[in-house]
């Protein structure tokens, strides 16, 4: 498999003023293990564009985008601050997201991981929420389309979920939103009775976990519920906001999934549908360590048949 890897420097230029979870030494962390292994050499290095306000409106008001163009520093919500340098990161976060999608389109790749921030799944169209400013997957998943592949399936196994994502899409039948997600839990949203509207009632499905799930509860819904999802929906491409703050270490969350079971996701997620591209985008995960190490893991799966 040829794997994309997805880096700026930019995306360091995204900073809190004093202490905050989503900081750019996550970012350090990932590339600094990946670099000391071999990995970091059979990957294909992919550098972002900055998403343009065509784009970005195919799933943000103009008028918010505009707004965050506009905006100096300082806070969007209580959670979701805005630097000197966010506009630039944010932008190649979502062109980050894109050009991955262009390089799997053209036959460079077959599958990869975009390591950006400011992450996006809470990002609802008209507005900034939960450190998330633009919805990086979500402009994915419409220039996916653009591209001619018309069927996109968006998985989210972020701890909480992706209220954002699940809004723009709500009544689509032309992409499927699945997500896993600790519940009751920051945003609040994400109920197994939130399934779509109009056309696009039965393209979300959500699967709330309490707190304490783990390892067993997760393979059955990735390695059982999710397989049989895709293969009913008949995807061209599957897209990933993988949040890493599900893992057992993590500070800001309750579930308690292991290195082994961040494995045993990736595993039913790429086992899935393996005939399609695969393009993963970094949403949460606040621990160096188990961030580091469960992105280090999602390539090693990446890169199997």
């Amino acid at each position: 498999m040829k794997v994309g890897f997805v880096y700026d420097s930019a995306y360091l230029l995204h900073r809190p003023t004093g202490y905050h979870p989503e900081r750019p030494e996550r970012l350090r962390a990932i590339t600094d293990l990946l670099k000391a292994n071999s990995i970091w050499q059979e990957l294909i290095h992919i550098r972002p564009v900055e998403a343009d306000d065509t784009l970005l409106g195919t799933v943000h008001d103009i008028n918010y985008i505009n707004r965050v163009k506009k905006a100096g520093p300082g806070y969007f919500d209580p959670d979701t601050y805005f630097s000197e340098g966010s506009l630039e990161a944010a932008l190649k976060a979502a062109g980050g997201v894109t050009e991955a999608i262009r390089y799997c389109k053209e036959g460079h790749i077959d599958r990869a991981f975009c390591a950006v921030r400011p992450p996006g799944h809470h990002a609802e169209a008209d507005r900034a929420m939960g450190f998330c400013i633009f919805n990086n997957i979500a402009v994915g998943a419409r220039y996916a389309q653009s591209l001619g592949y018309k069927r996109v399936f968006i998985i989210d196994f972020d701890v909480h979920h992706g209220n954002g994502t699940e809004h723009i899409f709500y009544e689509d039948d032309s992409v499927f939103y699945f997500s896993t997600h600790q519940y009751p839990h920051y945003p609040g949203t994400g109920s197994r009775e939130e399934r779509g509207r109009g056309k696009g009632e039965g393209y979300t499905y959500n699967i709330p976990m309490p707190a304490g799930a783990g390892d067993r509860e997760y393979h059955e819904a990735y390695n059982k519920t999710l397989p049989e999802l895709v293969s009913d929906f008949k995807p061209d491409i599957i897209l990933v906001s993988a949040g890493y703050d599900l893992h057992e270490r993590d500070p800001l969350a309750g579930i308690s999934v292991t290195d082994s079971g961040i494995r045993s996701i990736i595993r039913g997620i790429v086992d899935s549908k393996n005939s399609v591209p695969f393009v993963f985008a970094l949403e949460g995960g606040y621990s160096l360590e188990a961030l580091s190490r469960s992105v280090y893991i999602t390539l090693e799966e990446l890169f199997k048949d």
